[in-house]
């Protein structure tokens, strides 16, 4: 991962809705955000589904399922 400002981390709710919570910040941010939408109220009351970081390019660089863990990169399978 890059300390440019080229990621994006989006979560997935319950409902069918998404949201982006992070617009172009760098890597170091981008996961923050990450752990902390994975690790909150709603996530623990079911309201947040998935997680994900996007690079620069809009490619998934991380993934986060509800029940799951994390799905992606696979070397972090499973972590929650």
């Amino acid at each position: 991962m890059s300390d440019r400002p080229e990621f994006s981390v989006y979560q997935f709710l319950i409902d069918g809705s998404w949201e982006r919570v992070r617009e172009f910040v760098t890597a170091e941010e981008a996961v923050k955000a990450a752990r902390h939408y994975t690790n909150n109220v709603a996530t623990m009351m079911g309201v947040t589904e998935r997680v994900i970081i996007t690079d620069g390019g809009d490619c998934c660089v991380f993934e986060w399922k509800k029940d799951v863990g994390v799905t992606y990169p696979l070397e972090a399978k499973g972590r929650l």
